[in-house]
């Protein structure tokens, strides 16, 4: 509907485009106000005219049309007042399975990079923000065609790794390892930095052993291998209970044979410069620090990396797009890497590498127990969040089916929502009462919604309606929600483009309102069968939108709580 008012719009204004028009056109807080309200103040230094006079000519000239009831000037705005059977019935028509894909990615590939914990280190909270950030991107960029390829760029090599095997050689066993993992793992790690303040040869020891797995050293390379695998183990396990899958768990350790051909690259084109024995890019000219390429002994950084990975990603998927889901801190290094890319005189970096900053994740009080320090750990996180979710079952509806997998669903999906609710940029606050209500803007709110859905059809045996008369659903909170339900397509665009998945989590918040206030005016489970099939029928699409749009944000939709 919008785009016919629009369209109307575009016949009588010729001194503004569609774009323009659609940039303008504006919903009007109160419902007595229109559907559509257009402002005219931006066409007073146009016409030279006031804006009451210039609304006014507008309203006249607007051509009648069947899907407007009327169109008025108020002040200096045009307001135009939907037909609301015609509205109905254009809704009904065009909200079918599958509403809100589009094809307009099809041929394209878009790379995201995201989650990458660092191999042999706990999966923390932070890591929880990238991942569960990424994962949305991938359902929104394929509900709109993209191919989308999921990489999981793992931080398994780089010196730290030398210190790691340093540790276990001197203070390990293989037993421990076996048995506790990754904190074992940490604590040799830990116990490495106490010791080497005492004694600095444990770095120089530390540097050797980088070097000969650089070198491709066999029981270097094979310790190495083995603390990498111990920690995929325990992430895959978070990944599982997040729902959440990778194409590729390609880590740094996967580009330490291709950084030379960049290195090599870069000293062609004259780009590398010797600094205090490393090797950098000069990026003074850009206002940025210089890019480190190479340390002192010649091995390599992340950065250099990174590097090679473009390229490798570059020439292996084609990539319309290549994004870097990461904390807001490392926005220089990205800035860095790219400019880099460009200077070797690769055009397509301009608009082809994408950072994707975020906030940081904080908990309300520090209430959570946490197994060592200040850490928080993501399973931890995670594990409480289910708990609380079935301590609240428990005690509202004990006598629920399947309550594990209910509070499994709940409970991880008021993380989820949480995270996305807010703009990514924004720090995330964990306060386990507000996201775990089930009044307010939250997950729960959210899936009860749809819950309750599923129980109106249970409750009329109603799955599937077919034909149904659009003058049954004319009345407010119906326009309402099918208001809501239109503008599903043009959320998940929106977040597409702003790469936002907080658009779909706003947006199906806003579902969900006008179906609770739907629900609260309309009974269903009447004996006026065509009125019953109508409200019905709302019900159907309200269900299928919620689930449809909870997808995209990666949370999963109990049918019962």
């Amino acid at each position: 509907m919008k785009e016919k008012i629009i369209s109307l719009l575009d016949q009588t204004i010729e001194e503004l485009d569609k774009d323009k028009i659609s940039d303008i056109l504006e919903i009007p807080p109160k419902e007595d106000m229109g559907d559509f309200a257009f402002p005219c103040f931006q066409l007073a230094k146009i016409f030279r005219k006031a804006p009451n006079m210039i609304a006014q000519e507008i309203a006249e000239k607007i051509p009648e049309s069947d899907d407007l009831s009327k169109v008025e000037a108020a002040g200096p705005y045009v307001n135009f007042y939907v037909n609301k059977e015609v509205f109905v019935k254009e809704v009904l028509g065009k909200v079918q399975k599958g509403y809100g894909s589009s094809d307009i990615g099809k041929g394209k590939t878009i790379c995201i990079d995201y989650s990458s914990p660092n191999v042999a280190k706990n999966f923390h909270v932070g890591h929880l923000r990238t991942t569960i950030i990424g994962n949305s991107l991938y359902h929104i960029f394929t509900k709109l065609g993209y191919h989308v390829e999921r990489i999981n760029h793992l931080g398994d090599w780089g010196t730290q790794f030398g210190k790691l095997i340093v540790a276990y050689k001197k203070w390990g066993s293989k037993e421990a390892v076996e048995e506790r993992g990754i904190p074992e793992l940490l604590d040799l790690y830990v116990k490495f930095h106490k010791e080497a303040e005492k004694d600095d040869s444990l770095n120089d020891q530390a540097r050797e052993w980088f070097v000969k797995m650089e070198e491709g050293d066999e029981e270097a390379l094979s310790i190495w291998k083995w603390f990498k695998d111990i920690s995929l183990v325990e992430y895959k396990r978070i990944y599982r209970i997040l729902n959440v899958d990778f194409d590729h768990y390609t880590g740094e350790s996967f580009y330490r044979d291709k950084t030379g051909a960049v290195v090599e690259e870069l000293k062609e084109k004259g780009l590398l410069k010797e600094s205090e024995g490393a090797m950098i890019v000069d990026l003074d000219e850009y206002d940025m620090a210089p890019c480190l390429i190479t340390k002192k002994d010649g091995s390599s950084i992340y950065a250099t990396r990174d590097l090679a990975a473009i390229f490798y990603r570059k020439n292996t998927y084609h990539f319309d797009k290549c994004i870097y889901v990461t904390g807001l801190e490392q926005k220089l290094h990205f800035a860095q890497v790219f400019k880099v890319v460009e200077l070797m005189g690769y055009e397509w970096a301009k608009d082809q590498l994408i950072h994707v900053p975020y906030g940081l994740v904080s908990l309300e009080g520090g209430k959570l127990s946490t197994r060592s320090g200040n850490i928080v750990y993501a399973e931890d996180i995670l594990k409480e969040s289910v708990s609380k979710i079935k301590e609240i079952i428990e005690e509202k509806n004990p006598d629920l089916e399947d309550k594990d997998d209910v509070a499994h669903k709940v409970g991880i999906g008021a993380i989820i929502f949480n995270d996305l609710y807010n703009q990514r940029i924004k720090d995330v606050t964990f306060t386990w009462d507000k996201i775990h209500s089930f009044d307010g803007e939250t997950g729960p709110y959210v899936q009860y919604t749809y819950a309750r859905a599923a129980s109106v059809l249970r409750k009329t045996g109603l799955t599937e309606v077919g034909e149904i008369d659009p003058s049954l659903i004319t009345d407010p909170t119906s326009v309402a929600l099918l208001k809501e339900i239109e503008k599903f397509p043009e959320a998940v665009k929106t977040a597409a483009d702003r790469l936002e998945p907080s658009v779909v989590s706003r947006y199906v918040m806003g579902v969900a309102q006008a179906f609770n206030r739907f629900y609260h005016e309309n009974q269903c489970n009447i004996e006026d069968e065509n009125l019953m099939k109508a409200r019905v029928k709302l019900v159907i699409l309200a269900k299928n939108i919620i689930s449809d749009a909870l997808e995209l944000l990666g949370i999963q939709c109990p049918e019962q709580m």
